[in-house]
């Protein structure tokens, strides 16, 4: 079994298990996501699979992605400065946003994952997961320059 196979297998297990539906839109929808070697927003998701699926609203698109992210096949990232971008849930990394041509691009910092929080931040409750967002300008601009 491929990691396409698998995250198809996971994604069924995982909407059967929260009593999901596994329609035809749900599961080209999570295809897609899982297909993407970006982080595509609803918007890019809605206009690849319209292709295919012409009848696929927009408001389809961004109900299904909630789904998802309630019941944790996906996760959203926020750039705070273009639309909401998706990726299927895998292990811990962080998110590079280049603010000049808008690429995301993942890397992981295990010794930021390994390090103690703060007292302050220990206090105010139980943390589920540190992401790191950092904005700057990609090696690719920065040659065009």
């Amino acid at each position: 079994m491929d990691n396409q196979d698998k995250q198809i297998a996971h994604f069924k297990a995982t909407c059967r298990e929260h009593g999901l539906k596994i329609t035809h839109q749900r599961l080209e929808i999570y295809r897609a996501i899982a297909k993407s070697n970006g982080h595509p927003s609803a918007e890019v998701l809605h206009k690849l699979l319209t292709c295919r699926m012409p009848m696929l609203s927009i408001d389809t698109v961004y109900r299904t992605l909630a789904t998802f992210e309630e019941i944790g096949l996906v996760k959203r990232v926020e750039t705070m400065v273009s639309q909401a971008r998706f990726e299927v849930k895998k292990e811990n990394h962080h998110h590079f946003f280049c603010d000049q041509c808008g690429q995301l691009m993942d890397f992981t910092w295990h010794s930021f994952d390994n390090m103690n929080l703060p007292k302050e931040i220990q206090g105010l409750g139980r943390i589920q997961e540190k992401n790191v967002l950092i904005h700057g300008i990609c090696s690719v601009c920065l040659s065009k320059k």
